[in-house]
């Protein structure tokens, strides 16, 4: 990690942390030993109880710690590494995960080849099966169905460079003047979908997220939430959904989308009730509302209505994408 002049560095990376004791040392040690030396990395740590923070003040002193004293979630965890940054990108990097040593260089050489991007994804590996994707890009579709491209296929199927939806925030790079046009990280949600919403905005914005498989990251996976299922996931995925439609879509799009989202819901409703979860997940679209009710709608500027029908196209061919 470069100590040198701020002005010298050109990406901040971000890492979020709550109570990620077991995962800090391999994140931060393969930072280390990254190819690329022109970068700082800030520490944000959620209030953690497991000793996480006095460990990487201990063992890594070239790291900046931001000390919370509560748990703000990813969201607002995030968003403070991204006030302290003071370099041209921001990455985003979860505490449970293990960067290739090319893995900086490639997400900076991405994004400066895409001069409209608002982000760049890495190829996220899983942890325990390095040769199967964790996650490839983000989608959402018009069902209200965001998911991670690729998740559990092999890794040889996702070699080429590629527009996709938005960007998974465990893994990526940002620029970091574009936050100040669309907004920070919307901390309403708190987890989950967070990364969806501001890709989202990006696009209405007319910038463009993509994927660059040679950025590789090898991902645990639910390293703070600890499962795929779980009360608080479920019900937190299905409230900001239901605020994340409200909030992007203009009425008009709402309604056209309103026979595929009553399906989406309905589906995944069933989904859940089958594993248990269908109270958490009922209860999350009625806070949903609830949060929507209060909340304040993305400005609709006829500039934008091109990146409208942009966006709506992507919801349709999406819907195919999630099957394949």
């Amino acid at each position: 990690m470069n100590q040198g002049s701020i002005s010298m560095q050109e990406i901040s990376v971000v890492i979020p942390n709550y109570n990620g004791l077991k995962y800090v040392r391999g994140c931060l040690d393969s930072l280390r030993a990254q190819t690329f030396s022109g970068f700082t990395v800030i520490f944000v740590d959620n209030g953690s109880t497991d000793g996480s923070r006095q460990l990487v003040e201990q063992e890594y002193p070239e790291v900046q710690v931001v000390a919370l004293p509560e748990n703000l979630g990813f969201c607002g965890a995030v968003n403070r590494g991204i006030r302290a940054s003071r370099t041209p990108y921001v990455v985003l990097l979860n505490n449970d995960t293990e960067a290739d040593p090319g893995f900086l260089e490639a997400l900076l050489s991405g994004i400066q080849s895409h001069k409209n991007a608002f982000s760049c994804a890495a190829r996220m590996l899983q942890f325990t099966d390095r040769r199967k994707i964790d996650d490839a890009g983000n989608f959402y579709n018009a069902c209200g169905w965001a998911f991670a491209r690729g998740k559990g296929k092999t890794m040889e199927r996702y070699e080429k460079e590629e527009r996709i939806f938005s960007s998974c925030g465990g893994a990526a790079i940002y620029r970091r003047e574009l936050f100040e046009k669309i907004g920070l990280f919307d901390e309403e949600h708190f987890a989950y979908l967070e990364d969806t919403d501001i890709g989202y905005r990006a696009q209405i914005a007319g910038y463009e997220n993509w994927y660059l498989p040679e950025a590789l990251v090898y991902h645990v996976g639910s390293g703070t939430t600890g499962s795929r299922y779980n009360q608080f996931k479920i019900r937190y995925s299905s409230r900001n959904n239901i605020y994340m439609i409200y909030k992007n879509m203009p009425w008009a799009q709402i309604l056209l989308n309103l026979p595929f989202l009553l399906a989406g819901f309905t589906a995944k409703l069933l989904f859940f009730a089958a594993k248990g979860y269908g109270r958490e997940y009922a209860a999350g679209i009625k806070n949903g509302f609830s949060l929507a009710a209060k909340g304040e709608k993305v400005k609709f500027r006829w500039k934008n209505l091109p990146n409208y029908g942009k966006i709506q196209l992507q919801l349709w061919v999406n819907l195919i994408r999630r099957f394949l």
